[in-house]
């Protein structure tokens, strides 16, 4: 039986993101997961981006990870809200020495680059593709059968799978979770002119349209969130009559523009874990929590339940705890769920907010939106939440080792 400090079912963005930073302190990781990655790492650009906050961003370069994407991510400088295209807008642009807001990277380069960092790291173990067949976890620790026949044991098991994740299933960890009547349609184009590196997200009464800046300067992607029930009509359409269709929401100002990825449609809902632990378990990334891709602001939060958790568990073994030590777990639980929580219940309201229809509404956004843009506070608050600096930070996402 080979054993480990932390087993992570789940080598997505946040479960090889938190493995790499564990590893990098010291600890030996498991990593488990079904995706084979001759499949999922030869694929080429299907239109799916990732917005890694500022904050996220410093982990990254703290953990070796932005060297690897130089040259892939486009630096966000700027991100503009409005309602229409001639309604109300919040300009949100930082001073000069702040850096960017964050970067729009391609979801397949962010795979290819961590999973060739998690290569180099001596303290990762990956088994893929494989699975768990049996888990047994108790207060002395984790073991796991895996369909290859390897049995491993470890200190605590983290649930990296998603937002079906069977290990918090099988914890009998109750979700609370709602589907909203919508669906994100998500595609990439090219245009005539340069986007500015400005990320743009403009709310009409049947959902928001996200414009996202993309290297060169003469692509975006696309989030267009719409009625459930319009989806398939859009998804027949042609090309052609399909950027028509775009054009009307997102204006003229970028010139021609052509289709650059595939179309693709995803179904948009709310779901939100009871707790994020359980006995030598703990729940990160959408195992945890998944909210509307409003803000981009979903894998980020898996990016800060990995650095506090990597915080947590190499100050806990500085001083001779487990990682699955309860205490452990329990401090984790507490510094993520009052944030985690802030964060999905903003960004739900945000959702209901813009999906009122109607004249009045309407008019009350466009002077909510005008209002805050004057207000230098309440915009900063906006801002820090934008780029993932609200509330108390671990230390990867200050830049710091911890």
């Amino acid at each position: 039986m080979q054993h480990f400090d932390v087993i992570i079912s789940g080598g997505g963005l946040v479960g090889l993101t938190l493995a790499i930073a564990l590893s990098r302190h010291g600890m030996t990781v498991a990593v488990i997961d079904p995706a084979d990655p001759q499949t999922t790492l030869a694929t080429g650009f299907d239109g799916r981006v990732s917005s890694v906050a500022s904050a996220s961003w410093r982990m990254f370069e703290t953990l070796g990870l932005a060297d690897r994407l130089r040259g892939d991510a486009c630096p966000i400088d700027r991100i503009w809200v409005s309602e229409g295209l001639s309604g109300g807008a919040l300009d949100f642009m930082p001073d000069a020495d702040d850096g960017a807001l964050g970067h729009m990277v391609e979801n397949i380069l962010l795979r290819r680059a961590l999973h060739a960092a998690a290569g180099e790291e001596g303290g990762i173990t990956r088994f893929q593709p494989d699975k768990a067949v049996s888990v047994e976890r108790d207060l002395d620790g984790v073991r796991m059968r895996l369909a290859s026949g390897a049995e491993l044991s470890a200190s605590l098991h983290v649930a990296a799978e998603g937002r079906n994740s069977p290990t918090r299933e099988a914890a009998g960890i109750t979700v609370a979770r709602w589907s909203y009547p919508q669906r994100a349609l998500v595609t990439a184009i090219t245009h005539a002119r340069h986007h500015e590196n400005v990320a743009y997200e403009i709310f009409y009464p049947d959902g928001p349209f996200a414009l996202l800046p993309m290297l060169p300067g003469t692509r975006s992607a696309i989030v267009w969130t719409v009625p459930e029930r319009h989806a398939p009509a859009l998804l027949k359409l042609g090309e052609a009559a399909w950027l028509h269709e775009a054009r009307k929401r997102m204006g003229d100002f970028l010139g021609d523009i052509a289709l650059a990825a595939p179309m693709q449609s995803f179904p948009l809902g709310f779901h939100r874990a009871a707790r994020i632990t359980d006995t030598r378990l703990a729940l990160v990334g959408d195992a945890a929590h998944g909210i509307h891709p409003i803000a981009g602001q979903g894998v980020n939060l898996g990016y800060r339940d990995a650095a506090a958790l990597c915080e947590v568990l190499v100050e806990g073994m500085r001083i001779g705890l487990e990682p699955g030590d309860a205490q452990l777990l329990a401090r984790y639980q507490r510094w993520r769920a009052l944030d985690a929580m802030s964060v999905t219940v903003m960004m739900d309201g945000l959702v209901r907010l813009f999906d009122v229809p109607g004249r009045l509404p309407s008019a009350v956004r466009r002077f909510g939106l005008s209002a805050v843009q004057r207000l230098g506070p309440l915009k900063e608050a906006f801002m820090a939440e934008a780029r993932g600096e609200s509330g108390p930070r671990p230390r990867l996402l200050l830049g710091e080792a911890v």
